[in-house]
């Protein structure tokens, strides 16, 4: 099977978590509130300047843009991740320990995975199931501090996490768009909205070193981080994407050890052995069976692979990979696949 997008879900993974001790090392000088608007914005910003720099040397982009019909999809990611995540993560994160709050923030993974199962119907099966499992008990044993609450702060925490699962899971319908595109216009609006909210709150600005380090974070950990998730969503679906994102708080324990100079636990230990007993479950799937390929018409990168024979108009692109709107027609055939845009397809049990 195409391995690319495992890859890319891995990378989006270790920038993400890799961006939480950096972070960290801010929040002693930045308002929580403050933090989250200058990442998103330093997203967007920067994926902007990007974009930019990229149309100003006359490179063409081998991307479908981003259609009215997908304006929707965006403004809910938007709003279900960009804004109310945030928004209740930090009323919970005010009524709540840490303890439980970086606990409870496990429930990301498992929403994402539970609503691409159950809502959107990914395909699943018991080796992929024990390989989630392995890797959520990995992230939730990580997080442990001994104990954990749930009051009303948890039920915050609880309800951010279920609209980041929302979020992850409606991405994926624009999974076949730029992602640069989707990435940026979150991260500029998203940021711009958690920075007034801040500012109502009675925030202020850090210096300039502070909001260059903030924006670099954000850049990386937010943007680039985003623009791989959202490809590892058009190669593999919602749901695994979200179980390999799950190895995020790994990768920011053992840059901790490293930046921080935190201890190297036992527990941290553990917990690698479980996401590496789960990462090595979903890595050796093989998912193979005859399918059929209903006739559908979209629009997305690609190249004349068996799924992409089809005719070309006269303003059709000509060198590969490109990006124009084609039509597939009915087939059936058999060989290995993930979730990915061609290849969400119901499943007999």
């Amino acid at each position: 099977m195409n391995r690319i997008g495992i890859l890319f879900a891995l990378l989006s993974a270790i920038l993400f978590g890799a961006s939480t001790p950096f972070a960290k090392l801010l929040l002693g000088s930045v308002d929580p509130w403050m933090m989250a608007g200058l990442l998103y914005l330093g997203s967007g910003i920067g994926l902007a300047a990007v974009h930019l720099l990229r149309w100003m040397r006359g490179r063409p982009v081998a991307e479908a843009p981003l259609r009215r019909g997908d304006l929707p999809w965006l403004a809910l990611v938007i709003l279900a991740g960009g804004i109310a995540g945030p928004l209740l993560l930090m009323l919970g994160l005010a009524r709540t320990d840490a303890a439980s709050a970086s606990l409870l923030l496990n429930l990301e993974g498992l929403a994402t995975m539970g609503i691409a199962w159950i809502v959107f119907r990914e395909n699943v099966d018991r080796r992929l199931l024990l390989g989630a499992f392995a890797i959520l008990s990995g992230a939730a044993l990580l997080s442990w501090q001994g104990h954990a609450m749930l009051d009303q702060g948890a039920l915050f925490i609880a309800a951010a996490c279920l609209c980041w699962g929302i979020d992850n899971n409606l991405t994926g319908k624009l999974s076949a768009a730029d992602p640069m595109q989707i990435a940026m216009l979150k991260g500029l609006v998203a940021g711009t909205v958690n920075l007034l909210l801040a500012f109502g709150r009675g925030g202020v600005l850090p210096t300039v070193g502070g909001l260059g380090a903030a924006g670099a974070v954000g850049f990386m950990g937010y943007g680039v981080s985003l623009v791989l998730f959202v490809l590892a969503l058009r190669h593999l679906g919602a749901a695994r994407t979200g179980a390999y994102f799950s190895l995020a708080p790994f990768v920011g324990a053992l840059l901790a050890v490293v930046v921080l100079h935190d201890p190297l636990s036992l527990r941290l230990l553990i917990a690698g052995g479980l996401m590496g007993f789960g990462l090595w479950l979903h890595l050796s799937e093989r998912h193979d069976h005859e399918h059929a390929h209903e006739a559908m018409e979209h629009e997305h990168r690609h190249r004349h692979d068996e799924h992409h024979q089809h005719a070309h108009g006269p303003g059709d692109p000509t060198g590969e990979p490109h990006t124009h709107r084609h039509r597939h027609m009915p087939m059936v055939h058999r060989h290995p696949h993930y979730p990915d845009l061609h290849h969400r397809h119901g499943h007999a049990h």
